[in-house]
């Protein structure tokens, strides 16, 4: 669950997009380095990152949708 702050923070796609990357890539250099404890560990971070960043993400929020005064 991303708090306000997080969902701020992440709320540019390439953010969500380059933290995604990231971790996949880190996921693939632990199974290459036979680390499979560390490339488990960092492919559940990847799902999370895609479950959370693409899949439940909202990228409007109320405060985006308030007229001007």
């Amino acid at each position: 669950m991303l708090s306000e702050s997080d969902r701020a923070f992440f709320r540019p796609k390439w953010r969500r997009v380059v933290t995604t990357l990231f971790c996949a890539g880190w996921a693939i250099v632990e199974w290459v380095a036979n680390e499979p404890i560390w490339a488990m560990i960092s492919a559940g971070i990847t799902v999370y990152c895609l479950w959370n960043f693409f899949y439940k993400f909202e990228e409007k929020t109320d405060e985006d949708n308030t007229p001007a005064s």
